[in-house]
């Protein structure tokens, strides 16, 4: 996963949080599996058509008969603040793996011999409050850095890894538990960071199969690009 590096510090790399689908999504085809699993229910196999699975799914999802939409998942992979994988991992009906703080020295050379944190998207780049900001994460690092000097493992010196570390977990979601994970994360209540990573995810994925995430990026992208929230 390539991450945009916008700044660094003595001891840290500053980059921008990333989201990256890892499954080749053809939109189409799972909106025809969708349908042929949906039908079922009724034994009106027979009115499948080229066209008829977004309409047939639109009335589903219109209804709230949203455990058709189960049959179908997406895996993406994230790289954001580390306080941020701890929210998303209160998503219960979904699969994990992230980056381990145990078993990854940032002391080694693929590292860059440095600690990756995220900017954060409430700062600005350059402006005071993000000056004091790199100073102390820069600082956290160091101590880090140094524990592993002295010969401390990594599972015992990341105790003093600041918060902003940057963590990569692949998540996967059914399409009704990514509905559920946009509605609660994309909100206005939602914190900003969790919210700038759920938006970025909405987008990707509504991209892929847009008739299942329609209403909720009309909800969440386009009203709030027109300034209407």
């Amino acid at each position: 996963m390539h991450l945009e590096i916008v700044d660094e510090g003595e001891h840290v790399f500053v980059v921008k949080p990333k989201v990256e689908l890892l499954d080749e999504v053809d939109g189409e085809k799972i909106l025809k599996k969708i349908e042929l699993c949906g039908r079922t229910a009724y034994k009106s196999e027979n009115l499948i058509t080229q066209e008829s699975a977004k309409n047939f799914i639109k009335r589903i999802i219109e209804h709230g008969h949203e455990s058709v939409i189960e049959h179908a998942a997406i895996t993406v992979k994230v790289a954001c603040d580390r306080g941020i994988t701890h929210e998303i991992v209160r998503h219960r009906i979904a699969s994990y793996t992230q980056e381990s703080t145990r078993y990854c020295n940032y002391s080694k050379e693929k590292f860059g011999k440095k600690v990756w944190v995220i900017m954060p998207c409430f700062l600005e780049l350059g402006g005071e409050r993000y000056k004091e900001w790199l100073k102390i994460v820069d600082g956290e690092a160091g101590n880090y850095l140094a524990l592993l000097s002295k010969g401390w493992k990594p599972e015992e010196a990341r105790s003093v890894l600041p918060n902003a570390v940057k963590a990569e977990i692949c998540m996967t979601m059914n399409l009704r538990e990514w509905r559920h994970f946009f509605k609660l994360r994309c909100s206005k209540e939602a914190h900003p960071q969790m919210r700038e990573i759920a938006n970025m995810i909405l987008r990707t994925l509504h991209e892929k199969v847009p008739i299942v995430f329609d209403d909720l990026y009309d909800t969440y992208i386009k009203r709030v690009e027109k300034n209407e929230i």
